[in-house]
């Protein structure tokens, strides 16, 4: 008998890579993209800046983008908004602050966008969701701390019962972490879809910040400008806009900054393309509403 023919060798796997981008970046705006956010201006002369409210589970990195994006604006690693990396159940952040974004060529001036940042959402616990109602609507003043069990009602001293036009939010970025999304427990899902309806109904902008991009996915770790041809980050992105129905060109994929102690150019593009898209849709809102 004769030998007998070598089994096939089996298919290699498939690539994790598309073999185009899915999205155009460019990652040379970097410096004309921040000249621009700095330049900016509410188009209602009633809004001195726009406000952006970050909210979503723990542990997405909500601080951690007001830290990362306000590094960029002062040139160096910052870390404001107090963050916590060692993977806690709870929520680090326990009051309703607001971040200003120094601009450090005029004494006590800031630019024109802020970041309130809230506690993080929970199965049972954190943030109560009549909280972020009462924030969307501007009710809530800084340094009031959350009750999970209970929300801020009209006769406490950090509820304001005749918010202004700039005491209300004018864009709600949804943070969500590319690695956690598969094990994210349906009772926040749900929370944040209730969440995103309430600011539909106010005809509040929506975006959805994709964080640790890096830390999801191999191919974005070893070079972070495959983030639009890695087809995990595009599962993740599709994942997002199944989840809570926000549209693809309103969901961003970032990485903030966590081991650099110096500025990456790229961490910086997209994070500044996110930012530049955010404040659009926060000035498109205030552009509609009255003038005087």
């Amino acid at each position: 008998m004769g030998n007998s023919a070598p089994a096939p060798s089996p298919p290699p796997p498939p690539s994790p890579e598309l073999k185009q981008p899915w999205r155009d970046m460019s990652w040379d705006n970097r410096d004309k993209t921040l000249k621009e956010l700095k330049e900016f201006k509410p188009a209602n002369p009633k809004v001195e800046r726009v406000r952006i409210l970050l909210h979503g589970p723990i542990g997405a990195g909500k601080s951690s983008t007001i830290n990362s994006i306000n590094s960029i604006f002062q040139g160096h690693i910052t870390s404001e908004a107090l963050a916590d990396s060692a993977g806690a159940g709870e929520s680090f952040t326990k009051t309703l602050k607001t971040y200003y974004i120094e601009n450090r060529s005029s004494s006590g001036s800031s630019y024109a966008f802020t970041f309130t940042d809230i506690m993080g959402l929970e199965k049972k616990g954190g943030v109560h969701q009549q909280d972020i109602v009462h924030a969307l609507k501007g009710r809530v003043r800084d340094d009031y701390k959350f009750n999970p069990d209970s929300p801020t009602s009209d006769d406490d001293p950090y509820y304001n019962n005749s918010p202004s036009l700039r005491d209300k939010v004018h864009c709600l970025v949804t943070v969500l972490a590319a690695d956690k999304l598969s094990v994210m427990e349906q009772e926040v899902i749900n929370k944040l879809r209730e969440i995103r309806l309430e600011a539909s109904n106010m005809g509040i902008p929506q975006v959805i910040l994709l964080t640790r991009v890096d830390v999801a996915c191999e191919l974005v770790n070893r070079d972070l400008r495959k983030v639009y041809t890695s087809k995990y980050i595009k599962q993740q992105m599709e994942k997002g806009h199944t989840m809570l129905g926000t549209p693809m060109n309103c969901i961003l994929p970032v990485k903030n900054y966590s081991e650099e102690i110096d500025l990456v150019k790229d961490v910086d593009e997209l994070l500044l393309k996110a930012l530049r898209h955010i404040v659009n849709f926060a000035d498109d809102y205030v552009r509609k509403k009255p003038h005087n």
